[in-house]
């Protein structure tokens, strides 16, 4: 019955949508866009820019992945991800409310919701590292053949061809620039400083525009560039530390979830007192809550480690 009547909820929302001619992308959009609102006073303007008070988690999260998502050039995918997280929510409730267990519906409706967020967090983490690996090899041999030549423009047009995909783009760009658009080396190293989103890069690009007002400055180059190196040999130790971590989390997760369909093979009586009476019902709901929690700590606590000056 509670099936059916879920369907019938879910027909009648889908007609709404039709008669207000409304589709789900733009009411989706409408709701994060209401949700990432700039603080409707001044006093709590105030109070966010000197971190008297902090935002809500979710506008938080929301926030993190904007600045994810333009960092790794997938802005126009915030729309699908925002897409993504209500259909999330509906499944989460829908599943609770097939399970029969109010005390459920809001803990798997707001868990649920968070999963395509916490897989863009993941995601980039690998785009950074990647980044981060490309960027220590062409930083090297581009450092290499400046200080042959003390030339910038030279020393990354002659090394093109050795540089791949994102950081290619980037210095492609950056020769086009001087080439074509502006001359000023200076002014197009400032943009080029804003292309990529590493503090190392950035720190690299503000030693080159120091560079080309004095030449003796050219030594400074090469300590910044090890530091790439640094942090990929710290990186490499902490995915040693954290993987036996995370592979004990994941398996305690799934056999938390697992013994439930175990208990109704071992002991009926105690598998109904778990999923249909209120206090079972209440242990669930603490169970998800913790797994939903402790997932979103794993998941901010081992993201790779970055340079920060």
């Amino acid at each position: 019955m509670i099936t059916i009547l879920l369907v019938a909820c879910i027909g009648m929302i889908a007609g709404f949508f039709i008669l207000l001619n409304l589709s789900p992308m733009e009411f989706t959009n409408t709701i994060f866009a209401k949700l990432t609102d700039k603080p409707r006073s001044l006093r709590d303007e105030i109070n966010e820019s000197t971190r008297r008070k902090k935002k809500s988690y979710l506008r938080r999260e929301i926030a993190e992945v904007q600045s994810i998502l333009k960092v790794t050039g997938r802005t126009a995918k915030f729309p699908m991800i925002c897409g993504a997280a209500l259909l999330f929510f509906c499944i989460g409730a829908s599943i609770a409310i097939m399970m029969g267990n109010i005390f459920l519906v809001p803990v798997m409706a707001v868990g649920c919701m968070f999963l395509p967020l916490w897989w863009v967090k993941l995601t980039a983490g690998h785009f950074k590292k990647d980044i981060a690996a490309e960027l220590e090899t062409a930083l090297s041999i581009i450092t290499t053949a400046y200080l042959r030549n003390e030339d910038i423009l030279t020393a990354v047009e002659e090394n093109i061809p050795y540089l791949n995909q994102p950081v290619l783009n980037v210095f492609r760009g950056f020769v086009s620039s001087v080439k074509l658009i502006n001359p000023d080396v200076t002014a197009v190293l400032l943009d080029l400083k804003e292309q990529i989103d590493n503090a190392v890069f950035q720190e690299w690009c503000d030693a080159i525009i120091a560079c080309q007002h004095d030449r003796s400055l050219k030594t400074t180059l090469t300590p910044i560039v090890t530091k790439l190196s640094d942090m990929r040999v710290v990186n490499g130790e902490l995915e040693n530390m954290v993987f036996e971590p995370r592979k004990e989390f994941i398996i305690m997760q799934l056999l938390v979830v697992g013994n439930i369909p175990l208990l109704y093979f071992l002991n009926k009586d105690w598998y109904h007192t778990l999923m249909h009476t209120p206090l079972g019902q209440v242990i669930l709901t603490i169970c998800a809550a913790v797994i939903f929690i402790s997932t979103a700590f794993v998941i901010k606590l081992t993201q790779p480690i970055e340079y920060r000056r």
